[in-house]
């Protein structure tokens, strides 16, 4: 194939007229892409620093913070093609069928999402507290966007979707300062019951662990075929209560040996029955 020295010349002078008069645009047009991603850095990081000036939740400034950061980018390459003479509606309705695609195709995880942003706008839980929430229970290690992830007091990670946790119940142990005990303890019928109550009241107040305000509370509970059962009902900081818990149990245990009371064992209305028949 002959190429003639006049058409390519003809191109060429074309190429350079064309690259001339579009050259204005392109260089503004990088001017404002290369300025643009300088000044989205800027501004996400002012708006962290408020956030966090502000006390707001870590998980609520990172998503915050990241959702902007996208907006402005997407905002940015939107002014960055039209300033290239590029037409944008085309451009937008084609962001916009994707986006229903795939929200189309990821309810499932929207419904995450939409979990997500109730918790962290209305703060059933936050990180650090101790839940029970679809079966399990542990302590908020991180409230992520689809998920949250807790720590079980076996060291185990879970990880509960934010659709089913949003949309669920949630015992939340760590939302009130103080906590309550509810404690069983089975006695003999040959016991003495205001002798052992005295007894437990006893144990409850040389316990420091112990609040004092609200009271404890100790009655009887049931009285049962083999054992009459008195309910320990103690106070205590959630930082003490484990300890306060096993306290109790056993400070009651040596002050009834001391006593000479006999803590009932558990007996099953089976072996119960088997012992009576014999």
């Amino acid at each position: 194939m002959n190429l003639d020295p006049n058409q390519v010349t003809t191109y060429a002078n074309t190429f350079i007229n064309v690259l001339i008069d579009y050259s204005p645009k392109l260089i503004s047009a990088f001017v404002i892409l290369f300025v643009g991603l300088y000044a989205v850095r800027l501004i996400n990081r002012f708006i962290r620093r408020v956030m966090i000036k502000r006390n707001l939740e870590p998980t609520l400034t990172n998503f915050l913070a990241d959702l902007l950061l996208w907006v402005l980018r997407v905002i940015l390459f939107v002014s960055f093609i039209s300033k290239l003479g590029i037409e944008t509606s085309s451009f937008v309705a084609i962001l916009g069928a994707m986006g229903l695609a795939v929200g189309l195709s990821l309810q499932g995880s929207l419904s995450n999402f939409a979990g997500g942003m109730l918790i962290i706008l209305f703060k059933p839980i936050k990180v650090g507290d101790f839940i029970e929430a679809q079966g399990v229970s542990g302590t908020v290690n991180e409230i992520q966007i689809f998920v949250t992830k807790l720590i079980t007091t076996n060291n185990q990670t879970i990880f509960i979707p934010n659709g089913s946790l949003s949309n669920g119940n949630i015992i939340n142990y760590s939302m009130e300062q103080i906590r309550r005990a509810d404690l069983t303890i089975a006695i003999s019928y040959a016991t003495n019951i205001k002798e052992a109550i005295e007894i437990i009241k006893v144990v409850l107040k040389s316990n420091p662990k112990v609040l004092q305000t609200p009271a404890a509370d100790v009655s009887v509970k049931n009285l049962t075929d083999s054992a009459i059962q008195i309910a320990v009902r103690p106070w205590a900081t959630n930082e003490d209560f484990w300890t306060m818990y096993a306290e109790t149990l056993q400070n009651c245990k040596e002050a009834f040996d001391e006593a000479g009371i006999r803590i009932q064992p558990f007996v099953t209305e089976s072996s119960y029955t088997h012992k009576s028949l014999e």
